[in-house]
């Protein structure tokens, strides 16, 4: 869609298609409680039980092959580890980012119970060196020993992009199923990259939290039409699974744009059907910048 900004009209329209209990809230100019427009406040995560800040760090921008922008520009520690003072307590990890030791390394000195702990199994080819894709108890048990933890928090299947996904990959569905059981893992879920992926994690009773691509441009998203996406991450949110928003910035490609920007931020938690968001940090004055975006787009709804 280019750079063109959306008018008012659109804008509204959209979030329309997810709920209108915010513009409910804006008709009656009703103002937030300061504790609403925190954007470390405490959110819940769909049915799932996990509990965290609203806004989480993505540890994989520009990732793959085991390696994301922060572990190339070697400041991966001190990213994590001022975005936790700063007050986030979810970071989001990945076999394909390569960021488990930093993670594990920027936190070791915090109790555990302190932050909560993501990463998703690259079960596709490409993405990882190896050719080999273990079961993903295997690899679960590979990512407790590079983040030094006896649990991980939420682990959910990597870039599904079939609309069978929920078939294919059934056996790897049971297995993190059972490793939750076990409390091997508090959660699973999936992360997808289309919109057949996205309607059938809606109607999958397993996924416990999702990671949805959603702005209101169309950008690095399963569909160019944010209007064809927004019902279904309402139907997600509504079925009582957790719904992480991330690539609010399309996957970077607007970030230069301090207006699109702030017109993302304000129409993703603007919809009302997003727990929390999750952005790829590469500096920590953008961790203070996004914090402070988040902050104005809170108090404008």
């Amino acid at each position: 869609m280019g750079s063109r900004k959306l008018t008012r009209r659109e804008f509204v329209g959209t979030i329309a298609a997810g709920t209108g209990v915010i513009l409910t809230t804006n008709v009656l100019g009703a103002a937030p409680s300061p504790a609403k427009a925190d954007p470390f406040r405490i959110v819940t995560l769909g049915k799932s039980g996990l509990k965290t800040t609203l806004l989480g760090m993505g540890t994989g921008f520009n990732g793959g092959n085991r390696s994301s922008a922060i572990t190339r520009a070697g400041n991966a520690e001190t990213m994590i580890r001022y975005a936790y003072d700063k007050g986030i307590r979810f970071f989001d990890c990945a076999d394909t980012y390569g960021t488990h030791p930093y993670v594990f390394r920027a936190l070791k000195e915090i109790p555990r119970d302190k932050y909560l702990l993501s990463s998703k199994i690259w079960i596709l080819g490409g993405g990882i060196p190896e050719a080999e894709r273990p079961d993903a108890n295997i690899v679960v048990d590979r990512f407790r020993k590079e983040l030094n933890t006896d649990y991980i928090d939420l682990v959910q299947l990597h870039c599904m992009m079939s609309g069978g996904w929920t078939d294919e990959h059934k056996k790897q569905m049971d297995i993190l199923e059972n490793l939750k059981a076990k409390g091997i893992i508090r959660a699973h879920g999936v992360s997808v990259h289309s919109f057949q992926a996205l309607e059938a994690a809606a109607e999958s009773s397993w996924v416990d939290v999702i990671h949805v691509r959603i702005n209101p441009f169309g950008v690095s998203m399963d569909s160019k039409d944010p209007g064809q996406v927004v019902p279904v991450i309402k139907k997600l949110h509504d079925s009582g699974k957790g719904v992480i928003g991330m690539k609010l910035i399309g996957n970077g490609s607007f970030s230069n744009d301090s207006e699109k920007v702030d017109q993302s931020v304000r129409y993703v938690l603007g919809l009302g059907t997003v727990d929390m968001v999750i952005i790829g940090f590469e500096k920590p004055d953008q961790i203070d910048n996004y914090a402070e975006r988040i902050i104005n787009a809170l108090k404008s709804l």
